[in-house]
């Protein structure tokens, strides 16, 4: 049975030059809920009879984030190419945040990190919502799997 979501999702190695172990568990936990849960429907690949689910690769080109979307067979379906301009400071944002949040983890009280966990959430919700809008008329999905997507554009975004 086929339906609108994600099977399968990969990250372009070459686009990502450095993580550290904290950024590799956010890319695992992300990769590992979206696999779990998700709602994506690529527009012109399911009009033209293409249910899912969807094998998803993320890559930045030219400063551009690029979805290659293929079937299960890994026959590719259809590529979105969306401009990354707005989500510089929201991805700068957010890794401020994070480096806080795992710093504070280790010697912070709870009430401090639930502080900056609550800022580090609202940017992620931020961008999430930016994603819907960019994605709008090409993919329809739903705020959680936006949220998940935002998570891996970011690891795309690392300099060590």
């Amino acid at each position: 049975m086929s339906h609108p979501r994600i099977s399968h999702i990969e990250l372009d190695e070459a686009t990502i030059l450095w993580r550290n172990a904290d950024i590799e568990q956010e890319r695992r936990i992300a990769i590992f809920d979206l696999i779990e849960e998700n709602s994506f429907k690529p527009l012109r690949s399911f009009e033209a009879g293409h249910a899912g689910p969807y094998h998803l690769r993320l890559s930045v080109k030219d400063g551009r984030l690029v979805m290659e979307i293929s079937d299960e067979d890994g026959q590719e379906l259809e590529s979105l190419i969306l401009g990354l301009g707005r989500f510089r400071r929201p991805i700068r944002e957010y890794f401020a945040i994070c480096d806080s949040y795992y710093q504070a983890i280790r010697k912070a009280t709870a009430q401090e990190i639930e502080t900056i966990d609550m800022a580090r959430r609202g940017v992620h919700n931020d961008a999430a919502e930016m994603l819907l809008e960019r994605l709008d008329g090409k993919v329809d999905t739903d705020f959680a799997t936006a949220r998940r997507l935002f998570t891996l554009i970011c690891v795309l975004h690392i300099r060590g």
